[in-house]
């Protein structure tokens, strides 16, 4: 095989692409096929936390920073505290995550990695700045905004944020309790909510966080911030650390753009729940899947097929992108005809078609009945 020609050219190093890359390595059915991962960016500092709930010890557990416990929601005249049983919520910074994987790849002789933009991808070729390179199938975590703004299909919301650590004078957190949704915030509008995950009595890392279709000034995330911490007994605060993100959640077609030797992974798949925004444990089992599927020998394009949660995703975001400032209303419904057990199976797309039908019970049918005649017609 030439020096340009893999197996497999993984486009992408962030957790899609890094996981893939790891799982493949680590499967003795591709010990004898080479790949290839081009990522152009360092990977040398933490630039995201990534969050998910899991029942028991999972396959990434020694690279979990923090769990959690207990929960706690508010939205306008309803809150509530509750177990995470059978659940426990995890947290993993992406600086962790990222140096863990670089140990654990250097193990791997049939994998090359090299810093490079990826600037082409067609007809398994991928074009860089450096040269090009073929492979036999190509995996790519390159999300491109433009495909979502040029369709009016689908709806697009973006959970959007600015999240800070920060260090207090006075203990103000409970160490076992995250803030999962905090509506108690002025809501402009939108669906906006604080999102509080402690690290300690005195240290909490808060993300101020929106679903809506704009982003903001950096400053309205920041001030945000500053007037919930106003509200705690904090003796004063530093910030030690600083991040963003803005996260697609649409049931735009992602996978329309795969082909027989191309599948988008990550984002750039598909693979983020659409009604939350969540991402990495889907990467996680999907990157799982995708394994197992390689080894059967099928064309990508038949990788991943649409459930009837997506469809349910549809409905909820096609609702929601039409009155945004509903969002805080919906999620109370859900938390308070729900046990949080359901809601987080529910979530997972692992619940029962009588406990969707509950879910679906706690809203107003009005509004999902037009948003579907509206699909429909």
């Amino acid at each position: 095989m030439l020096k340009n020609q893999y197996d497999y050219i993984i486009c992408g190093g962030g957790a899609s692409g890094l996981l893939l890359a790891y799982r493949m390595c680590n499967d003795p059915y591709f010990k004898d096929r080479s790949l290839l991962l081009i990522e152009k960016d360092p990977k040398d500092r933490n630039d995201r936390t990534w969050c998910f709930w899991e029942s028991g010890e999972g396959d990434l557990e020694a690279m979990v920073h923090k769990t959690w416990n207990h929960a706690y929601f508010n939205a306008d005249d309803f809150e509530m505290d509750f177990s995470l049983q059978p659940f426990r919520y995890k947290m993993i910074r992406s600086l962790d995550f990222y140096q863990s994987m670089k140990s654990k790849l250097a193990e791997f002789d049939q994998l090359t990695q090299i810093k490079a933009s990826v600037s082409h991808i067609k007809d398994g070729w991928v074009t860089t700045e450096v040269q090009s390179y073929q492979g036999g199938m190509v995996f790519s975590s390159i999300y491109n905004p433009k495909s979502l703004s040029h369709q009016k299909k689908y709806p697009v919301l973006l959970q959007h944020f600015v999240g800070q650590v920060v260090q207090t004078q006075k203990p103000c957190f409970d160490p076992d309790k995250i803030e999962f949704m905090n509506f108690k915030v002025p809501q402009k509008g939108n669906t906006r909510f604080m999102y509080v995950l402690p690290l300690g009595r005195n240290k909490a890392l808060l993300e101020y966080t929106l679903f809506s279709q704009n982003v903001l000034e950096r400053k309205e995330y920041k001030d945000a911030i500053a007037d919930f911490l106003k509200e705690l007994p904090t003796g004063g605060y530093e910030i030690l650390e600083e991040e963003e993100g803005k996260i697609p959640m649409t049931c735009y077609r992602f996978d329309l753009k795969n082909n027989s030797k191309l599948l988008h992974i990550g984002t750039a798949g598909g693979w983020t729940k659409p009604s939350t925004g969540y991402t990495f444990q889907r990467i996680n089992e999907k990157t799982k899947e995708l394994v197992d599927f390689l080894k059967k020998g099928q064309p990508l394009s038949r990788f991943g097929k649409r459930t009837r949660f997506w469809f349910y995703d549809l409905l909820f975001i096609d609702v929601l992108a039409k009155d945004n400032a509903n969002g805080a209303k919906l999620f109370k419904k859900m938390f308070e005809k729900n046990s949080p057990e359901v809601i987080f199976q529910f979530l997972d797309e692992k619940s029962t078609l009588w406990q969707e039908f509950q879910i679906m019970r706690s809203f107003d049918v009005g509004q999902f009945v037009k948003a579907l005649l509206k699909r429909l017609f």
